[in-house]
């Protein structure tokens, strides 16, 4: 049976998840507390991974309750903790000189900042598909594989490419069920720079790429609708939330159930 595995938020888009066990669906459509903020420069361009690999070498972790964030560099010991609130100028001084730039921290106070501005509902994968996209790369382990893709949602208890079911054709989305919350799934995720590097030290694989594409078509499913895929350096799926749904909780161990096809 479909369960709902694992729930990640990114509370600062780029930057490291925290794992919860249950999410709110935002009046936006994306979970409750993902990429709230956004580092941008001073024109407003984001600060991220496919901007700078600089990115990667950030480590974070947040603390929701008290709206803070620690922060080090990878393969460092020196950590700050920044008050989001009260501390914002400390912080941004600290991302302007990481980046050598005159960097910002956006709030999008209760909405978003999705990398698909028209899908922003939560991202979805199996973890079945983590752990066969890992075993095409030697040494690669799942939890790598999940920091390089940046899913919210991740079903277990289905094979691998599971997710591709939740995309109809290009008129069509596939309805699904996370608990009493219904989503619709429309694309599989079109992949930039970012799952090419490694997602700790920023070092990018120069054969990443291609062996991506070649084993994601040897494996594709066969009831796969193939154009839906322009290319096959694509992963998880985007969805989309009816402001119906908005409100609704999603919890760790809810049952994932597919509705079918329905009109976009």
């Amino acid at each position: 049976m479909a369960r709902l595995a694992r729930i990640s938020l990114y509370p600062i888009k780029s930057l490291d998840p925290i794992t919860v066990p249950g999410a709110e669906v935002g009046e936006s459509g994306a979970l409750d507390g993902d990429r709230r903020y956004a580092m941008t420069d001073a024109g407003g361009e984001y600060v991220n991974g496919k901007r700078t690999p600089a990115v990667h070498r950030l480590r974070t972790s947040f603390d929701r309750a008290a709206n803070e964030v620690v922060v080090r560099k990878e393969g460092g010991s020196d950590a700050h903790r920044f008050d989001i609130d009260a501390d914002r100028d400390r912080l941004v001084a600290y991302l302007s000189d990481h980046f050598g730039l005159d960097a910002r921290l956006a709030d999008a106070d209760g909405g978003s900042y999705p990398d698909d501005t028209t899908l922003a509902g939560p991202t979805v994968i199996s973890t079945a598909t983590i752990e066969a996209v890992a075993s095409w790369y030697p040494g690669l382990t799942a939890e790598n594989v999940r920091r390089r893709f940046r899913a919210n949602l991740e079903v277990d208890g289905v094979p691998a490419f599971w997710e591709d079911r939740l995309v109809g054709d290009h008129d069509h989305g596939v309805a699904f069920a996370v608990g009493d919350v219904t989503f619709t799934g429309v694309n599989p995720c079109q992949r930039c720079v970012v799952p090419s590097r490694d997602p700790y030290t920023g070092e990018e694989s120069p054969t990443f790429r291609t062996t991506f594409i070649e084993r994601r078509e040897e494996t594709l499913p066969d009831w796969v609708d193939t154009t839906r895929f322009d290319h096959y350096f694509r992963l998880m799926v985007n969805t989309t939330v009816s402001p119906a749904e908005r409100g609704g909780e999603v919890r760790v161990g809810d049952d994932v159930r597919i509705s079918g096809e329905e009109r976009l």
